[in-house]
């Protein structure tokens, strides 16, 4: 596990380019900093200045090597490096509050847009014009959506929002794209089809996830649920509800485990069992480090308890590696099908990446099935 503290500010998300030798971040406000990995150290190469709002989502597409932002000021920007200058391209998004999350498509050829305005904009550039055109899914969102995620075959959408529910859409673009096959979620994709919506928990979903065969979708949500609906399965859910601090983001890092985490400061694995339906806690990814105390007396013991109300004397901090909430996961190495290693960021303003195979190794009884 490698910890890296950029900001004293939260950072309220981040994109990896392809390679994984650069991340972007926004340091809770206006702009993207982009930082460039310089042996063990990280040094700040550019600054993306165009927003004049906070920058709230970004996702930087690995084989175009474009990043899209989007933010409270209701827009987004496709970045493109030209030189060793990005160069922005405005999206005319047509939404009357803020764009809350932004997801390039695996085939990179258009992206969603979640907003504020109780819609989703599928965004795809229009070569005859050269410009950035989009097209709305509005019905039956109720409320803000909060996260997105792209099904592999470049179609469906994995939609979480602050009505309570999951929804899977069909974001089929003709004018980009040929038309797709039948999947375990349904036939017919007409634009804006809802081929899903979740029922049975009573939070804001914060986090979607479809797993690497996009036969499972999972979802957290604000009332401290993990959730899988099984496509194979004629939709079958399956839910589980923990008792930590609700999780703000989630994903597969393999097709029956997941890994959540939030308010906790430390991500959760989570383990499906398709042949019972059923969700099960598998542990904290998390290694704390072992606290050496020297014994104390009786009266230090009262004294400690009369000054600062507790009984070690010192300030309680947290063991995790993170001091805040987490609030993004990304995969750096092996996908959904096989993670080796993934990524958290989070309000302490720092940068985790975690190695699977040495938290396997570290905590006794861990299972990563």
């Amino acid at each position: 596990m490698a910890y890296h503290s950029f900001l004293l500010e939260p950072i309220t998300c981040h994109a990896w380019n392809k390679d994984m030798t650069q991340i972007a971040l926004c340091p809770n406000n206006h702009d993207v900093h982009i930082y460039k990995k310089d042996g063990t150290k990280w040094t700040k190469i550019h600054e993306l200045k165009e927003h004049n709002g906070q920058v709230t989502g970004m996702d930087w597409a690995p084989d175009s090597n474009r990043i899209v932002t989007c933010g409270t000021d209701r827009n987004a920007y496709v970045w493109t490096l030209k030189g060793d200058q990005w160069k922005p391209t405005l999206v005319i998004l047509r939404i009357n509050r803020a764009a809350r999350c932004v997801k390039w498509s695996p085939k990179e050829n258009k992206f969603a847009v979640g907003s504020a305005s109780r819609l989703i904009a599928i965004c795809y550039f229009e070569q005859d014009n050269d410009w950035w055109v989009c097209k709305h899914i509005k019905k039956p969102i109720r409320s803000t959506v909060l996260s997105l995620d792209w099904h592999p075959n470049n179609v469906l959408l994995a939609a979480g929002s602050c009505d309570f529910k999951c929804r899977i859409f069909s974001a089929y673009i003709k004018e980009v794209e040929e038309k797709p096959g039948p999947t375990c979620w349904g036939s017919k994709m007409p634009f804006g089809e809802v081929l899903f919506e979740s029922s049975g928990t009573s939070g804001w979903v914060h986090g979607v996830s479809f797993s690497a065969s996009g036969n499972r979708v999972a979802w957290a949500s604000h009332d401290s649920t993990v959730a899988v609906a099984d496509g194979e399965k004629a939709t079958v859910i399956s839910s589980l509800t923990s008792e930590t601090l609700p999780l703000l983001c989630v994903t597969f890092i393999t097709e029956n485990s997941l890994v959540a985490a939030g308010h906790d400061c430390y991500p959760a694995l989570f383990v499906y069992d398709a042949g019972k339906g059923s969700i099960a806690f598998g542990g904290k990814l998390d290694v704390p480090k072992q606290n050496t105390q020297k014994g104390i007396s009786a009266r230090e013991r009262f004294q400690n308890l009369d000054k600062k109300a507790t009984a070690e004397g010192k300030e309680s901090s947290l063991e995790s590696l993170h001091k805040n909430s987490i609030s993004q996961i990304s995969i750096l190495e092996g996908g959904k099908s096989k993670c080796t290693k993934f990524c958290t960021t989070g309000m302490d303003g720092g940068m985790t990446i975690w190695d699977v195979k040495t938290l396997e190794s570290a905590m006794k009884d861990l299972k990563i099935l």
